[in-house]
C-alpha cells in the first residue's frame, strides 16, 4: 500500500498539470476571441451574419414605351409560370393536400386552359412523380400564363398546382409601328437571373433608359429560412424603368396600319413604307411598312426585319426633282414661263441621251409644264444649264442628302450621291442612281413646308421617371439646315401643287376634298441581280411625296409601293396603290387634328362637348341628334366618362363610349373596328390583345358581363373579304358540296 502511494501521488500531480495547462489554454483562447472576434483568421461576427441572414430579389419593372398622348403601346405586365409539387412531405394534413394526388384528374383539367394535350401534361406529371422530383413545369405551355387564365386554374381547386410569378413584354396593339418600337425578349443573365432586353427600335436604343435596377431585401432568418421575429430587415427598392413616350400619334398611326393592310391585301407588292410627320417640329406622327411583324408572337420578323425607312436606301425617282426645283427657285433660275424641247437631252456628246418617261416627250413646252409633267428632260437642264453643276452639288448637301439625319433610331444608314460624271450628275437630278433613305426625303421635305428651315427627324418625345413622372429628357425641335427662304418655299409648294390640280400633272390622283395638297409623284427604277435596270410595267418603286394644306403645311406623308400586282388597264398605274394609303391617311389625319378645310364647303364635322355628369338619357339624346352613334356602358344613370374626350372631333362612323357611375358591363363588339374597341379597354382598364386585321367577329367577354380592370379582352377580327369567304364555306359544308365564287368582293 506504502509502495503504490508515491505512483499514485506522481500520476495525481501529472494529471493536475495537464488539466491545468488545459484549463489555462482554454481561459486565454476565450479571452483572445472575445478581444479578436475571430477564429482561424475568419471574423465569427460575419460568419454567424452569413448563416442567418437572407436576401431576396425585388424585381425592377422595365419602362413603359407610349405614344405621344399617353396610350400605352408596350408595357410590363404580369405573367405566371405554372407549378406542379409533387412531393408527399408538402403535405402536413391529409385533408388540405398540398401535393398533386391525382395526376389524371390534373392533367384533364389543366387540358383545359393549356395549349397541351392531356396524355401529354399527365405523362409529365406520373414520370415527375416516378423518379421522385419536388416539382416539374410545363415547358412553353406553362409559362407566360395571363392573370385571367390563372385565376380561372385556381378555381379548380387542385392540389398541388400553383404559380410563380413573373413579367412579360406586352404589345396591345399587335402590328402597330413595329419597327419603331421594337421588341424586348427575356434572356438569362449569367447571373442566371432573367431580364427583358431590347432587340429592335426603341426597345434597343433606349434599353439602358428602360431597363431598371433590381431592389434587394435582406433579413435575418431561423436554420429554415423563416424570418426571425426581431429581425433586422434591410430593403433596397427597386429602381423601375424609365417610361418613354414618342411622337408616335396612335391614331394617325392605325389610319397608316390600315391603309397600308388594305393595299397589301389588294394589290400585293412587294414592299411598302410610309411616313407621316409634323415638318414643324420633325416629329415622326406615324410610321410603318409591309412586310411587318407582331411583337407579341414575332409573326412575320423573318419577312421584314429591316426598319425601311431608314435602314434602306434606293434610288427615290422623281420626288428627287422637289428639291431641284427648290434649289433653281432659290437660285432665281427658274422660269415657269421658259419655253425648252422635251423628249431628250444628251448632256455631253459622248454620253447616251436621256428621255422623258414617254420617251418621246411633248414638244415645246413651259418649264412649269415640264415640272407638272415630271420631264426628266427639264429637270436635266436646270441641273446643268440653270444652275450648273457645282451649284447643284452645293444643295444636295445643304438639304442633308450626304448623311444620315440623325433619327433617334437604330441603324440608320445614309444615302449614296453619284455625282462624278455628266450623266450621273443629270441623273441624280431627277432621282435616278442616286440613293437616298425616306427619312432623308421627309427632313429635306420640312424646308419646302416649314419656311425654309430644314428640321431634324425623331421618335422619341420625352423620357418620364416611371415613379416621380419627372421627365428626365425631352427633345425640342432642331433646325439642322436653311437650305431656302421663305419666300422661295412658298413658291415651290405653289409649283408643286399644279403638279396635282393640272389635268397635264402626274398627281391627279392625289387631290383630297377640302384641301390643297403639294407634292410630287415618283417612278424608280428597281435594280437587277444582273446589274441592270428590272423591266416591266410594274416593276417600279411608285411613290408620293406630299404636304396640306399647301399654304401652311401641317403634315408631310411619304408613301412607297414597291411592284405592285396592277392588272389590265391599271398596269403601270402605280399611283393607284399608292394614293389607296395617302389619300385616307392625309385626310383621316387632317380632320383628326381639326385642321380647317382651305377651300369647298366646310367637311361635316362633330366636336363633342363634356358630357361628365350628365344624364344617360340626356347624353345619349343630345349626340343622336348629332348622328353620332354611342356605346353605354354601365348600369348608371350619370356620365362619369367619355371617349373620344370633350373637344375631339369624331369621324365618321366613328362611335363615342359612354361610362355611367353604375357597374361597368360588357358591350357587343361584333362589327367594330379595332379603334372603338381600343376606347373600351381604355375605360375599362382592360389588357387588349388582338387576332387579325378588319372587324370583330368573336369577343372572349361575353356582353353584359362585368369587366374588371386587368382583365384581358381578346377579339377576333376578319375583313369583310374573310367574312365573305367564311360564310360561303360554311353554306358549303352544309349543302356537302363546293360552290364557286363568280362574284366580284368589293373592299371597303
Amino acid at each position: 500500500m506504502n509502495k503504490k502511494q508515491p505512483y499514485m501521488n506522481a500520476g495525481a500531480t501529472i494529471l493536475f498539470g495537464i488539466f491545468g495547462l488545459l484549463f489555462f489554454v482554454l481561459i486565454f483562447r476565450y479571452f483572445s476571441i472575445q478581444i479578436s472576434g475571430e477564429v482561424d483568421g475568419q471574423p465569427l461576427a460575419a460568419k454567424a451574419q452569413e448563416k442567418y441572414s437572407r436576401e431576396g430579389n425585388l424585381a425592377a419593372l422595365r419602362g413603359d414605351i407610349l405614344d405621344r398622348n399617353g396610350e400605352v403601346i408596350a408595357e410590363d405586365t404580369n405573367a405566371y409560370t405554372l407549378i406542379a409539387i409533387l412531393d408527399k412531405k408538402m403535405t402536413t394534413n391529409p385533408k388540405k393536400p398540398q401535393h398533386v394526388k391525382d395526376a389524371a384528374k390534373t392533367a384533364k383539367e389543366l387540358a383545359k386552359y393549356l395549349e397541351m394535350d392531356e396524355l401529354e401534361i399527365y405523362n409529365i406529371l406520373t414520370k415527375g412523380i416516378k423518379n421522385h422530383k419536388f416539382q416539374v413545369e410545363f415547358g412553353k405551355a406553362g409559362r407566360d400564363i395571363t392573370n385571367q387564365t390563372k385565376n380561372k386554374i385556381e378555381d379548380q381547386k387542385l392540389p398541388g398546382i400553383t404559380f410563380i410569378r413573373d413579367s412579360k413584354r406586352f404589345y396591345p396593339n399587335g402590328v402597330f409601328a413595329s419597327h419603331v418600337v421594337g421588341y424586348a425578349d427575356r434572356i438569362e443573365q449569367k447571373d442566371k437571373s432573367i431580364t427583358s432586353v431590347g432587340k429592335m427600335g426603341i426597345e434597343k436604343i433606349l434599353n439602358n433608359e428602360l431597363t431598371g435596377k433590381d431592389g434587394k431585401v435582406n433579413f435575418e432568418s431561423d436554420l429554415w429560412g423563416f424570418i426571425l421575429p426581431d429581425g433586422k430587415e434591410k430593403i433596397t427598392p427597386a429602381q423601375n424603368g424609365n417610361d418613354v413616350y414618342l411622337t408616335i400619334d396612335q391614331k394617325i398611326q392605325t389610319f397608316l396600319e390600315d391603309a397600308m393592310n388594305k393595299a397589301a391585301k389588294e394589290y400585293k407588292p412587294e414592299k411598302i413604307i410610309a411616313i407621316v410627320a409634323d415638318p414643324k417640329t420633325g416629329e415622326i406622327l406615324a410610321m410603318g411598312q409591309r412586310p411587318s411583324f407582331d411583337p407579341k408572337t414575332k409573326e412575320g420578323i423573318e419577312d421584314g426585319w429591316h426598319n425601311e425607312a431608314i435602314e434602306t436606301s434606293f434610288e427615290p425617282g422623281s420626288t428627287m426633282k422637289i428639291f431641284t426645283l427648290a434649289a433653281a427657285v432659290q437660285e432665281k433660275v427658274f422660269n415657269p414661263n421658259e419655253i425648252y424641247q422635251s423628249g431628250s437631252y444628251q448632256v455631253t456628246k459622248k454620253d447616251k441621251a436621256i428621255h422623258d418617261h414617254n420617251y418621246s416627250g411633248w414638244g415645246p413646252i413651259t418649264y412649269l409644264e415640264g415640272v407638272q409633267r415630271s420631264s426628266n428632260v427639264a429637270f436635266a437642264k436646270i441641273a446643268k444649264e440653270k444652275l450648273g453643276f457645282e451649284r447643284f452639288r452645293e444643295y444636295l448637301t445643304k438639304f442633308g442628302f450626304d448623311r444620315p439625319t440623325g433619327i433617334d433610331l437604330p441603324n440608320e444608314t445614309s444615302g449614296k450621291i453619284q455625282f462624278t460624271y455628266p450623266i450621273e450628275k443629270i441623273t441624280t437630278a431627277y432621282g435616278q442612281g442616286t440613293a437616298i433613305t425616306p427619312i432623308q426625303q421627309i427632313q429635306a421635305a420640312t424646308a419646302i413646308a416649314n419656311g425654309g428651315k430644314m428640321v431634324k427627324p425623331h421618335v422619341v418625345k420625352k423620357i418620364v421617371n416611371h415613379d416621380t413622372r419627372e421627365v428626365v429628357k425631352s427633345t425640342a425641335p432642331e433646325v439642322v439646315s436653311t437650305p431656302i427662304t421663305n419666300e422661295t418655299a412658298k413658291k415651290v409648294r405653289d409649283y408643286l401643287e399644279t403638279v396635282v390640280t393640272s389635268p397635264k400633272g402626274t398627281g391627279g390622283r392625289y387631290k383630297i376634298d377640302g384641301y390643297s395638297v403639294a407634292g410630287k409623284t415618283g417612278t424608280a427604277n428597281i435594280p437587277g441581280p444582273n446589274g441592270r435596270y428590272l423591266q416591266g410595267v410594274n416593276n417600279y418603286m411608285f411613290s408620293f411625296l406630299g404636304m396640306a394644306p399647301k399654304d401652311d403645311p401641317e403634315l408631310i406623308v411619304y408613301v412607297a409601293v414597291q411592284q405592285p400586282k396592277l392588272e389590265g388597264l391599271e398596269a403601270g398605274q402605280g399611283a393607284i396603290p399608292v394614293s389607296a394609303i395617302f389619300n385616307p391617311v392625309m385626310k383621316n389625319s387632317l380632320h383628326y387634328l381639326n385642321i380647317k378645310p382651305s377651300k369647298l364647303e366646310k367637311a361635316q364635322l362633330n366636336k363633342l362637348t363634356d358630357y361628365k355628369g350628365m344624364s344617360v338619357a340626356e347624353t345619349v339624346a343630345d349626340l343622336k341628334g348629332k348622328g353620332v352613334e354611342t356605346v353605354v356602358i354601365g348600369k348608371g344613370t350619370e356620365v362619369v366618362r367619355q371617349l373620344p374626350e370633350s373637344g375631339t372631333t369624331v369621324l365618321e362612323g366613328e362611335k363615342v363610349i359612354i361610362q355611367t357611375n353604375g357597374e361597368i358591363l360588357a358591350p357587343d363588339m361584333t362589327g367594330w373596328s379595332l379603334r372603338d374597341v381600343m376606347k373600351v379597354a381604355n375605360i375599362a382598364g382592360l389588357k387588349l390583345n388582338s387576332k387579325g386585321q378588319g372587324y370583330v367577329t368573336q369577343q372572349n367577354l361575353k356582353p353584359k358581363t362585368h369587366l374588371r380592370k386587368g382583365d384581358f379582352l381578346i377579339v377576333d377580327l376578319k375583313t369583310p373579304e374573310e367574312q365573305w369567304n367564311a360564310e360561303n364555306n360554311q353554306q358549303a359544308d352544309d349543302q356537302t358540296q363546293t360552290e364557286e365564287n363568280t362574284g366580284e368582293i368589293v373592299q371597303d
